[in-house]
């Protein structure tokens, strides 16, 4: 027999409960001695911690959240203003594709921290360094998601377009780019994910302000509750992120809200 859906304040319902059952045991478990707190302190000790770093004297938390969020979103969004149009046309001409693939295929399997020593020769350990970080670690992704969208597109309705006497700047607006978007949406989604990691990597290597140059100094002096308050305050941001961009989607795909409801 087919169960009625939860819906949303049942959801909610049932993910806090498990949420205070795991930080219960959580608790539990260290206070009764099974673990060391210098490795795991308990969630009301972190809790204490993450109060200290927010209205303390050592108020750094939110200014290090915002740092890390800037050079986030810096690099994403370039990386997306570029990586998006190339995509569109790699997916739109063989050509283009073929031409581009093989360099393609070289840089995407790097990882975030290779580009670290080369950022730091060509951009020294400013700002700019960051940002080239989250956008190399990046970009590639971006191209690929985009490429793909564009290649999924029903080439019927390319073709119809064309038959109807849809100029070609008129079939990409109106044909290719709201059949690709979805894709293209979910593809930043994940892209957005990856440039969190590049930019803690990033910091961790050579900064001295954000949440990656925080927790790093937190492992240097042992304080493990605010590497935990960092990594916490990771989650926490990139929740939000991912709840603005769901906000985004379904202003920029109305039709997708209409037809399934979501």
């Amino acid at each position: 027999m087919d169960r009625k859906p939860y819906d949303l304040w049942q959801l909610a319902v049932i993910g806090s409960a498990g949420l205070l059952v795991f930080l219960g045991l959580w608790e539990a478990v260290v206070r009764a001695g099974l673990i060391d707190p210098f490795f795991l302190p308990p969630p009301s000790k972190v809790l204490l911690r993450m109060k200290e770093l927010s209205t303390g004297p050592d108020a750094v938390l939110l200014s290090d959240i915002r740092v890390s969020a800037g050079r986030v979103l810096t690099g994403f969004v370039l990386s997306a203003a570029i990586g998006v149009p190339c995509g569109l046309i790699m997916g739109m001409s063989p050509f283009i594709r073929a031409l581009f693939n093989p360099i393609i295929s070289i840089i995407r399997p790097l990882p975030a921290l290779s580009w670290i020593p080369l950022s730091m020769l060509w951009l020294g350990i400013g700002e700019e360094q960051k940002y080239a970080i989250v956008f190399m670690g990046c970009f590639a992704s971006v191209l690929v998601y985009t490429t793909d969208a564009t290649m999924r597109v029903d080439p019927i309705l390319t073709r119809a377009a064309r038959n109807l006497g849809a100029s070609h700047s008129q079939v990409i607006l109106h044909v290719v780019l709201p059949g690709a978007l979805p894709n293209i949406l979910s593809g930043l989604k994940v892209v957005l994910a990856i440039a969190w990691t590049c930019v803690i990597s990033a910091e961790m290597v050579g900064a001295n302000s954000g949440l990656g140059f925080r927790i790093w100094t937190a492992k240097e002096w042992s304080d493990t509750g605010q590497v935990l308050v960092g990594m916490l305050a990771i989650s926490l941001t990139v929740l939000l992120l991912d709840i603005v961009f769901k906000g985004a989607e379904k202003f920029l795909l109305p039709w997708q809200r209409q037809g399934g409801g979501q």
